[in-house]
């Protein structure tokens, strides 16, 4: 049952303290193949990016978001010091907002609008790139799923604002 969008819930869920902000952006070529990092990307309507693999999808998925302030959190409980961006398959690395309350909420970085879709559980395949408990270290901390709303271009260092 959806909330009603006067109750005094709704209006802390929706209060968000500041915008966040694009910290890295990472496109996956090809299945199985390292993520490659970018200073500025394209957003396609009801796809992708333009240069990763899921830009033809359904669309619910067109883009992932990991919180920076999650990154720390990760590389402890699976006791990585190295911890990089790229490492955790993750789109856009975002600091300064709770990405958790973006969840069914429309978002802009840059001349783009999103609306997060899910939660952006870990896959198996975080316990090769994070070693053995890699997934559960990821688990609560993989970040947001959003499709592409409108199309557009952002970069590091865009704001991302909720609308």
């Amino acid at each position: 049952m959806p909330l009603n969008p006067d109750s005094p819930l709704a209006r802390l869920m929706a209060t968000l303290p500041r915008a966040g902000k694009v910290e890295w952006i990472g496109l996956r070529p090809a299945r199985d193949e390292a993520m490659i990092a970018t200073g500025t990307v394209e957003a396609i309507a009801g796809a992708g990016l333009v240069g990763d693999r899921y830009k033809s999808g359904s669309g619910k998925r067109g883009i992932t978001l990991i919180q920076a302030e999650h990154l720390p959190a990760i590389a402890a409980l699976a006791q990585r010091p190295d911890l990089t961006p790229a490492l955790l398959r993750r789109n856009v690395v975002v600091s300064g907002i709770p990405l958790v309350a973006l969840k069914q909420r429309r978002f802009r970085i840059g001349t783009a609008v999103f609306e997060g879709t899910e939660e952006c559980d870990p896959c198996s395949r975080m316990e090769d790139a994070l070693g053995p408990g890699g997934y559960n270290a990821m688990r609560g901390h993989g970040g947001l799923c959003a499709r592409i709303v409108e199309g557009g271009t952002f970069g590091l260092g865009d704001a991302l604002e909720a609308l």
